[in-house]
């Protein structure tokens, strides 16, 4: 998936020193990689460093601090930009809200000035702009513009105080619509207006990371039935497929659409069923009251929406080996992953000497 998009030209945000080798083993040049995260290690500075980086995403003033003692130390300058916190609701999910000020990420939007002026009195960095992200699965713009107005002030506030702002990098987060009868996402377009309009007379470098947008409605999951069971006062559709093969569910209260893999003919009847997996959690439920077509033992159904947040959050949870990727393009498809056999899995636990 990451070479299509780097064969397109598209550069990468990485959050992990796993992720920078995962990009760079796809084809992404160093200098077209940035690297985020609130905990990055000294060795992780020095693999981007060594590799080739963009720019390094600062989040706090200790992670600059030893950023700019690793670059020091290898008599090398990283770029960077400061993390900030604009503390702006993003009106998403709980767990994927990061630009309050109760939030994990960033620096203080009032602090700025003052860590910015520290960055520049540091050796071995080299400050090239500012970055900024609110959150996931935005479903309106109001949130993204009371975030990019502050942001441009400040722009103008760090200009005025001598340092080189020649980028924005403005994180992500715009939605993909899940069901019809959600609420459906502002378009790319709307969003790209937005940010000329609030941003576009600074003359800096817009760096954007759409996140889910990419790939989130690219993808299924596909499962099969295993069993129909008659509850107290409920029926349960009782799949294959589990929370460690698609946690948002689980983790996020998410709505995804199920659907019969074989279309049902028109005016086919429906029931009502929560469609659960087999994992020994109550949590391992993928909706509650869902309206479906007939179905039966060995049927198979898909989960739209889950090119995002689906295999990368996967797990083997209970022993259950990863389900494998498929890559699909016209008539043809590809293995792209496949599913590890059980003695693979056992293989990676090893008995003490002691036992």
């Amino acid at each position: 998936m990451l070479r299509i998009l780097a064969d397109l030209g598209a550069g990468m945000d990485v959050v992990s020193g796993g992720e920078y080798r995962r990009a760079r083993a796809a084809g992404v040049p160093g200098e077209k990689i940035v690297f985020s995260g609130v905990g990055k290690t000294r060795e992780e500075m020095r693999l981007a460093l060594e590799g080739g980086i963009r720019q390094f995403n600062v989040e706090s003033e200790p992670e600059l601090r030893a950023l700019s003692e690793v670059a020091a130390s290898m008599e090398t300058t990283a770029p960077i930009t400061l993390r900030v916190n604009p503390d702006v609701d993003a009106r998403t999910h709980e767990k994927i809200a990061t630009g309050r000020r109760e939030d994990k990420f960033g620096v203080p939007i009032a602090r700025a000035r003052e860590i910015y002026a520290e960055a520049a009195r540091l050796p071995g960095l080299s400050v090239v702009g500012i970055d900024m992200h609110i959150g996931s699965q935005l479903t309106d713009l109001a949130p993204f513009e009371a975030a990019y107005t502050k942001l441009a002030e400040l722009t103008r506030v760090l200009r005025a105080d001598g340092h080189r702002i020649d980028r924005l990098d403005l994180g992500g987060g715009l939605g993909i619509p899940y069901a019809a009868s959600n609420e459906i996402p502002p378009l790319p377009g709307d969003y790209g207006a937005l940010i000329k309009r609030t941003l576009g007379d600074l003359g800096c470098e817009i760096e954007i990371e759409p996140g889910r947008l990419i790939a989130g409605n690219a993808g299924i999951l596909v499962a099969s039935v295993i069993y129909l069971k008659e509850g107290e006062g409920r029926k349960f559709l009782i799949l294959d497929a589990a929370m460690n093969d698609l946690v948002r569910p689980a983790m996020y209260n998410a709505w995804h659409d199920i659907v019969p893999v074989r279309e049902p003919g028109a005016g086919a009847p429906r029931d009502v069923f929560d469609v659960v997996g087999p994992v020994c959690e109550t949590g391992d439920t993928f909706a509650r009251g869902r309206p479906l077509p007939p179905l039966g033992e060995g049927d198979l159904v898909a989960f739209r929406s889950a090119g995002a947040y689906g295999a990368v959050m996967a797990s083997e949870y209970n022993t259950r080996p990863l389900v494998p990727e498929v890559l699909v393009k016209g008539d043809h498809f590809a293995v792209i992953r496949p599913r590890p056999t059980f003695d693979e899995v056992l293989a990676r636990d090893t008995i003490p000497p002691w036992l």
